[in-house]
């Protein structure tokens, strides 16, 4: 075997993609475009990092694949992107490149899975393998987590998502109710996202979601611009009776942001799985709850706009996913009696 480090050259680039659909076939949730600009450093927020992307071949035939992305004054090192097939010597070979990278550079951990960015995709699915990915899901094989822990890495973060069930239309919950009513009557106001305002209101989303993440782990920040571009093409996929906003004194200060299930559509953009999207986006199937955020000065608000969308999920009659939750957060235990299975990732670490 062969450990290749590459930076522009068009058949690593090809090869490196390859891999990954030759591994998951119809579950492939990685976007050949988007992988090509990042590849390339042409992804809007490349200027944050700098990207060392690496090949494992055996003889000609490409068996795993990784990158190292490094951010200024930061001693850490992060592992993503990664794809091997189920071998261990492989995974062996391939976690020894990345560390050797990482010692050679005096980089004091490794964290993974971490493709580039707290933005782009990280954390590491162990469970639940028998269903489709839904959409925004970090989505990997089975046998990975093997390949980690074997290879000298610890669990360092936990995460949930939470799917729950369909919801009668006499269901109600009194405390969620009463919450709500209560925040109304103090001149809160809940209301759906203005499609003709989509951009005016990603600049106000903006502050408040990253206000709220920046204590996440391997959370970085971005300006506003970027923020913009990245989730500009949300909307054409949102249903915007299922995005909440919370204001209070005509400043935001909460959101709950829902998409429909498009399982691994989004990331396969061709004319059939365009008329695919197009049809669940009217008639979805089951609703992935992304993002939720509260200003941290209106202690409560969460409840009032998880049962506002929990009038919607009524009216729908659709099951929803709760998604990556991180472990001590309160969100994990939003109307509990209705949660009948739970989606489970990691986040591992190296320390060198």
């Amino acid at each position: 075997m062969k450990c290749i480090q590459f930076k522009f050259e068009d058949n690593y680039i090809k090869d490196f993609i390859k891999l990954k659909k030759n591994i998951y076939k119809n579950d492939n949730t990685e976007d050949p475009a988007e992988m090509k600009k990042i590849l390339e450093e042409k992804h809007p927020l490349s200027k944050y990092f700098s990207l060392y992307k690496f090949l494992i071949y055996d003889n000609k035939n490409v068996v795993g694949r990784f990158a190292i992305t490094i951010y200024p004054n930061d001693d850490t090192a992060y592992f993503g992107f990664f794809e091997c097939i189920e071998d261990e010597s492989v995974a062996e070979f391939l976690f020894e490149k990345a560390k050797e990278f990482a010692v050679k550079n005096n980089y004091k951990k490794i964290i993974g899975p971490v493709d580039a960015s707290f933005w782009i995709k990280y954390r590491l699915k162990i469970n639940m393998f028998d269903k489709m990915p839904y959409t925004g899901e970090p989505y990997n094989k089975e046998y990975y987590l093997k390949m980690f822990l074997d290879n000298g890495y610890n669990i360092s973060e936990h995460y949930t998502s939470n799917l729950y069930q369909t919801l009668d239309y006499d269901y109600e919950n009194e405390k969620y109710l009463k919450r709500y009513n209560e925040f109304i009557q103090k001149g809160y106001i809940v209301k759906s996202i203005d499609m003709n305002k989509f951009e005016d209101t990603l600049g106000e989303l903006y502050y408040l979601l990253t206000d709220l993440y920046k204590d996440f782990p391997i959370y970085k920040s971005l300006s506003k611009e970027e923020f913009t571009k990245m989730f500009n093409s949300y909307n054409k996929i949102i249903n915007p009776d299922m995005v909440k906003l919370a204001y209070y004194n005509e400043k935001m200060v909460g959101f709950f942001i829902s998409i429909p299930n498009y399982e691994n559509l989004v990331y396969n953009l061709n004319l059939y799985n365009i008329l695919k999207i197009l049809k669940l986006k009217n008639k979805p199937k089951e609703y992935i709850m992304l993002y939720m955020g509260v200003d941290k000065k209106h202690v409560g608000l969460g409840k009032v706009l998880v049962y506002s969308i929990i009038q919607e999920l009524k009216k729908s009659g659709l099951p929803s996913i709760g998604a990556l939750m991180r472990d001590g957060k309160i969100t994990r235990n939003y109307v509990k009696e209705i949660i009948e299975n739970k989606y489970e990732y990691v986040l591992l670490e190296l320390q060198l």
